[in-house]
């Protein structure tokens, strides 16, 4: 099971990486370019820019927290409460991270406007329903995990 979780970890990590250079480097730059041009819209990308760094921080929480849950399933200790801690964690992270970008979705439609460009209306959906969707799988998977510890519990007590 080891091999199978370390590949999972340096997916975790091959996750992060790209986002992790976006957010040192790649956002920085939109933003002096968008200052630069003198656009008059430039807020609306300074807007959606600041909702991209605000929303890496609980994306990092919850990279962190399947990593713990990876390092569990290493110790054969994945059914207890750390792993339905760190499922909780991972499901409010992906749900304070839809709550950003529902909260940038105006934002988006005046750089849509602005640019006559409905595609950039879908990218804000996509962050959106994304994060949902990790959000959903990870309180069935939270629900499934309390279920299978509470039925070992009742099969400890019998033996």
């Amino acid at each position: 099971m080891k091999r199978e979780t370390l590949f999972l970890k340096i997916a975790l990590f091959l996750i992060g990486a790209p986002i992790a250079a976006l957010c040192v480097i790649g956002l920085p730059l939109l933003a002096m370019d968008a200052g630069e041009n003198g656009w008059e819209y430039r807020y609306v990308v300074y807007g959606i820019l600041i909702v991209m760094v605000l929303s890496a921080v609980p994306f990092f929480m919850a990279l962190f927290q399947a990593f713990k849950l990876l390092t569990y399933i290493d110790r054969n200790n994945a059914f207890s409460d750390y792993s339905v801690k760190a499922l909780k964690t991972i499901k409010k992270c992906a749900v304070f991270i839809s709550l950003f970008y529902v909260a940038a979705m105006p934002l988006f439609y005046m750089l849509a406007e602005v640019d006559d460009a409905p595609g950039v209306i879908l990218i804000g959906m996509v962050f959106i329903f994304g994060a949902a969707v990790i959000a959903v799988f990870a309180a069935v998977l939270e629900k499934l995990l309390n279920n299978a510890i509470e039925i070992k519990s009742e099969h400890d007590l019998t033996v």
